[in-house]
């Protein structure tokens, strides 16, 4: 099994987003969570530090700058999704990457906060 590490500036860069209100509180991540092809455009048109950004997991022993190094990605490249971060608490915690649980949980509470979810 892949080993994950907390991607600190993927935390940061949600942070900002929520902060900014740059968030969807009804989604289904099933049909919004991007798709290979959402992934190359924009790639096409953003460094490997922007991908970076939108995944809160970095896969240890996985090379910077292919898409294995980067995991649980958390929103459609414009706004952080609150299913995405759900997706991410869940799946993190099943497969017991517990740094990469916490963040989830963490930013999922400061979402629901900021949008007055209580």
């Amino acid at each position: 099994m892949a080993r994950y590490e907390r991607n600190d500036a993927a935390v940061d860069h949600v942070r900002s987003l929520i902060e900014s209100k740059q968030y969807v509180l009804d989604s289904d991540w099933g049909e919004v969570q991007p798709d290979a092809a959402a992934q190359n455009a924009y790639l096409e048109r953003h460094d490997w530090d922007a991908y970076a950004s939108w995944h809160l997991g970095l896969t240890v022993g996985a090379t910077d700058g292919t898409k294995a190094r980067y995991a649980f990605v958390v929103g459609d490249f414009r706004r952080v999704h609150r299913s995405g971060l759900i997706a991410c608490v869940y799946r993190a915690a099943e497969w017991r990457h517990k740094a990469v649980e916490l963040a989830a949980h963490d930013l999922l509470q400061r979402l629901d906060k900021a949008a007055g979810i209580s």
